[in-house]
């Protein structure tokens, strides 16, 4: 019996051992699937765990806003227009007094130089102010043109960009029409809009 158990212990000691080739570098490995018997014993079933909530948010009490985060004062209104002429106007925001209008080509006028002698240079808005407050105003103004169809015809827009408008001081603003304004002398009417900040 021993050399039995002899001549079969030489016969698998001679057969070449299994060759697994190894998995293509593409494919990504997987794991064995577990049979029953395998699979460990699991654990029993646990209630979820609850987060823990978060306090709840204090009001927080309603300050004064800071000058800086005040709101702008804002105006409004529409008008009859007329091309080259002095439109008044009558309007006061919080101490700006706005005087009057008037839209128009800029040109040198004859006399001052006269190879430039009616050259033009633009088409504006001009806007006339008076500060009739007690602090300094940082005024803004837009203004758009429209014909009798409703049609806008050009707009424009301008205002203080460095300095203040003092108190008892009066300024003009020139509001330039920039790319859209051939037909502005066939307007009726005009938007003006105004914001202010002190």
């Amino acid at each position: 019996m021993q050399i039995l158990l002899f001549i079969a212990a030489l016969g698998l000691a001679q057969e070449p051992p299994l060759q697994i080739p190894p998995p293509p570098a593409e494919a990504p490995l997987q794991a064995p699937a577990q049979t029953p018997a395998q699979a460990p014993a699991q654990a029993p079933a646990q209630a979820p765990a609850v987060a823990p909530t978060a306090p709840a948010p204090v009001p927080v009490a309603a300050t004064a806003p800071t000058p800086s985060a005040a709101p702008l004062s804002y105006y409004s209104e529409s008008f009859a227009f007329t091309w080259d002429r002095t439109i008044p106007l009558s309007i006061n925001l919080d101490g700006l007094k706005v005087g009057s209008i008037f839209f128009n080509k800029r040109m040198i006028q004859p006399g001052v130089f006269n190879i430039f002698k009616g050259a033009e240079f633009g088409t504006r808005a001009q806007v006339e102010v008076t500060n009739t407050g007690q602090h300094p105003k940082v005024p803004g103004f837009a203004v758009a043109v429209i014909d009798k169809d409703g049609r806008l015809l050009g707009v424009a827009s301008g205002g203080t960009k460095l300095g203040t408008v003092k108190p008892g001081e009066t300024e003009t603003f020139d509001l330039n029409f920039s790319q859209v304004k051939e037909r502005l002398a066939s307007g009726d009417k005009f938007l003006l809009a105004i914001e202010l900040r002190d």
